[in-house]
């Protein structure tokens, strides 16, 4: 399943939902939801004025990316979610190194916080400082071996830096080596809008 998370659904129609546990030819069937953003509070604290601003994405119900977990464990239930696997749009590509490190740190801490709270509910993808492939190498080893976190999510362009760009090899390769995924998200694609 994947659908982005808490930013689908149509709001102020009722529908029939499915419930809990899923079940399909009287099987149970877990339901996980790979597309599914969230913010991180303390990381808008290092932007300053800027960062609630950053994080906030406009579109309808963008606001709900915040993690309040009773909140999004009922909202996981109403929508016969079992598991989500939450991830960070990157919006501190633009950022020097170690702003954009620090940023990183503490929502991979966070990240990993929220799923060893939640581990039948919650896993995640980390974030990387892709700017300095260097250190999203690091990034990436520290949040698979030692947060239990699942792979990372990646902007589509980093700075006007194509995915071929050699710079960028290393962390492919690394994330080949642990053998996790690294989760695609497009940005600001004007289709979108």
């Amino acid at each position: 399943f994947c659908g982005c998370g808490m930013l689908q659904g149509v709001r102020g129609q009722t529908t029939s939902r499915q419930t809990l546990p899923v079940m399909v030819n009287g099987k149970r069937v877990k339901t996980i939801d790979v597309h599914c953003h969230c913010q991180i509070p303390e990381a808008a604290v290092l932007l300053g004025d800027e960062g609630a601003k950053l994080q906030l994405l406009p579109v309808n119900g963008g606001d709900e990316v915040y993690i309040d977990v009773n909140k999004r464990l009922a909202a996981m239930d109403a929508q016969a979610v079992d598991l989500e696997v939450l991830s960070i749009n990157p919006f501190w590509y633009g950022r020097d190194r170690d702003l954009a490190a620090q940023i990183v740190k503490v929502q991979n801490e966070k990240l990993a916080e929220l799923r060893a709270s939640k581990p039948d509910r919650f896993a995640a993808f980390a974030s990387l400082t892709l700017q300095a492939p260097d250190l999203a190498v690091q990034e990436l080893e520290t949040a698979v071996k030692k947060q239990g976190l699942k792979g990372a999510a990646i902007g589509d362009v980093v700075n006007g830096v194509e995915f071929s760009d050699a710079r960028l090899h290393p962390v492919w390769a690394k994330a080949e080596e642990l053998g996790v995924p690294l989760f695609i998200h497009p940005q600001g694609v004007p289709e979108l809008n």
